[in-house]
């Protein structure tokens, strides 16, 4: 067989129904130069080695009847002795075939074009590493707020600068929207820090430089429900989204400038200036609008208004840790209006 032009990459560790709707909306692809590498873990891997159960998964028939009627898909068994999703990734995408690997996860589904138009995405950008597209969450009767917010704030990004400008607030792209190169991933493999592997993967592939675009379009339909692993997993919890902010932001934006200046210090600003304190990142200068805080000392960083940061040299970069797109937007502008340049002078990190 020769080599497909995208290899879909899509772990599982359950048999349900879920999982057969997300392979048929492969099976669906306009595209139809793909192969599925489908890596079974846990109860899946048990019960595809034949290994007795008290009772087999009711959609472990549909998944053999699948599997041998369409042989695009490829089946893999995660080794013994390995577990986890780095682990499962990592293995998965060492089979991958194809120039184009795309990411899917066993719930959620794909539009039709979604292939198509990744993969022709990153043939006519040709120096991009990977693309992800816009998602749409559902079921939408179950989003709270927040994952709303998260979403509209991921389809606010319309290009691979967006992206890279955006990198530091959580992850710009939504994991199982992603297509790679197969060639960009072997220097920068999925690796396990306790903490989201996902956004560590994207931060150290946009630590060289805007090189992950997106399609502006809602071609995947990405489902949220009780069992997802951001909801239960502790790799997922605030505390270590955290540090995961932090340790790239000391290894990139503040590389070699160990003092900085801190906008906002509400919850995060704070949580996050300890954190880059720990990393041996200073806080100079904190920028706040409140006026009880002005002319005070916090941990040794004076308090300024920002009018004070024409006074504080263009050498000593900005990291803005304040919530809200309203609230990013006025700052952005204001840091431009006094001469600051995103991505070189100040960076927006919540």
């Amino acid at each position: 067989m020769g080599s497909p032009r995208v290899s879909v990459l899509l772990p599982f560790d359950g048999l349900d129904e879920a999982l057969l709707t997300s392979l048929e909306s492969l099976r669906r692809q306009t595209l139809e130069d793909w192969e599925g590498v489908l890596v079974a873990n846990g109860p899946a891997a048990a019960a595809l080695a034949g290994r007795p159960r008290a009772q087999e998964p009711p959609a472990l028939e549909a998944l053999r009847f699948l599997l041998a009627l369409d042989r695009r898909f490829r089946l893999l068994l995660l080794p013994e002795g390995e577990e986890g999703l780095v682990a499962v990734l990592n293995h998965g995408w060492a089979a991958c075939r194809g120039p184009f690997v795309a990411r899917m996860d066993a719930d959620d589904c794909m539009h039709p074009e979604r292939l198509e138009r990744q993969a022709a995405f990153l043939e006519e950008n040709p120096r991009l590493a990977g693309c992800g597209c816009h998602p749409r969450l559902f079921p939408r009767s179950e989003l709270g707020p927040g994952i709303l917010e998260y979403e509209a704030w991921l389809c606010s990004l319309k290009n691979a600068g967006d992206v890279w400008r955006d990198r530091f607030i959580e992850c710009p792209l939504a994991h199982p929207s992603l297509v790679f190169r197969r060639e960009a991933l072997p220097a920068v493999p999925y690796r396990d820090r306790g903490w989201p592997e996902d956004w560590d993967l994207v931060l150290r592939i946009l630590g060289h430089g805007p090189l992950l675009g997106v399609v502006p379009e809602p071609l995947l339909a990405w489902r949220r429900h009780a069992g997802n692993l951001h909801r239960w997993h502790p790799a997922y919890t605030q505390d270590r989204f955290l540090a995961c902010r932090a340790v790239h932001l000391a290894r990139q934006f503040l590389a070699g400038r160990q003092e900085y200046v801190l906008w906002g210090y509400g919850g995060t600003g704070r949580r996050l200036s300890a954190a880059l304190q720990r990393l041996g990142c200073s806080c100079l200068w904190i920028v706040e609008l409140h006026p009880r805080r002005l002319g005070q000392r916090i941990r040794s960083a004076e308090v300024i208004p920002p009018e004070g940061l024409a006074e504080v040299p263009v050498s000593v970069p900005v990291v803005v840790s304040v919530a809200g797109l309203e609230a990013r937007t006025e700052i952005r502008m204001f840091l431009e209006r006094i001469g600051r340049v995103e991505g070189v002078d100040f960076v927006v990190a919540a």
